[in-house]
């Protein structure tokens, strides 16, 4: 009785911390980074819309362009975006890489189609190579339309595709630490505009273990959020699509249960024989 009630616990932890909010989230998968092995999904193969999520794909391609450190002149199509953005002005001059972190640390959108634009030629031309890269990166319940996460046409995505492309991005040093970093200052070269950019994830200022990675929302996609927790030996990184009320709450509930050895009492090691549902 005692080892049944011994291996019971850390499930009944799991599903009591979730249960609050099962219902509420969309789709969701979590994963045990060092041991590779998925923790819990629910509906994680299911199309959705990405929003901002899109922008690790942006920021890796500029990353992988081999032209951080070249200036980028902004064009007048970036200038026109929805909020978020920094409020760049067209033919400003400004580095590749003060775009990508404003991209990652803020959700800038005129960033992001500033990168798009520089990187690809066109827009149309960087989405193809968007999707290209999606494909070598076994995507494939992906497909995007911009550089940003606009709800425009068919831009879609699913949590186990964003798993893989945020698995990818995290071994990229650069990207790591644009991700984990609370705020960011850059000037125009030829303006001196200056612009700061502020994070988005809440989780850096609310909990040590947060690492990156990154927010998303639009009204169709709903509260998302890629986050990552590291604590001791222990590595883990959740996906979470349209989580309709208590985001930040949920991704607390389910990082502090398992990257705390007290509280879960070895939850991670059943979790990945008992408490996987198809995904």
């Amino acid at each position: 009785m005692k080892t049944l009630l011994l291996i019971l616990l850390p499930c009944l932890l799991w599903a009591d911390s979730l249960g609050k909010f099962e219902d509420e989230i969309t789709s969701l998968i979590v994963k045990d980074l060092q041991r590779q092995k998925i923790l819990y999904a629910k509906a994680s193969h299911k199309k959705m819309r990405p929003a901002s999520l899109t922008k690790i794909m942006t920021a890796m391609l500029a990353i992988e362009s081999g032209q951080m450190n070249r200036l980028v002149s902004i064009p007048k199509e970036a200038t026109k975006v929805e909020q978020i953005k920094l409020g760049l002005r067209a033919g400003e001059k400004v580095y590749l890489r003060d775009l990508v972190k404003a991209t990652l640390i803020g959700s800038a959108n005129d960033a992001a189609v500033a990168i798009g634009i520089h990187i690809g030629g066109s827009t149309k031309k960087f989405v193809a190579m968007m999707n290209r890269k999606a494909r070598m990166l076994g995507m494939t319940n992906t497909r995007f339309t911009n550089a940003a996460g606009f709800d425009i046409g068919a831009h879609y995505s699913s949590a186990s595709d964003l798993m893989k492309l945020a698995e990818y991005a995290i071994q990229n040093a650069t990207f790591n630490q644009a991700v984990k970093a609370d705020m960011h200052r850059f000037r125009a070269t030829n303006t001196k505009r200056s612009y700061v950019v502020r994070t988005t994830n809440r989780l850096l200022k609310e909990r040590k273990y947060a690492v990156g990675v990154k927010t998303g929302y639009t009204s169709k996609a709903g509260p998302c959020l890629i986050a990552r927790g590291k604590k001791g030996n222990k590595d883990v990184l959740l996906v979470m699509l349209n989580q309709k009320v208590k985001r930040w709450e949920s991704a607390v509930a389910i990082l502090d249960l398992v990257l705390d050895e007290k509280k879960n009492g070895g939850a991670v090691q059943a979790f990945g024989e008992r408490y996987v549902t198809p995904y």
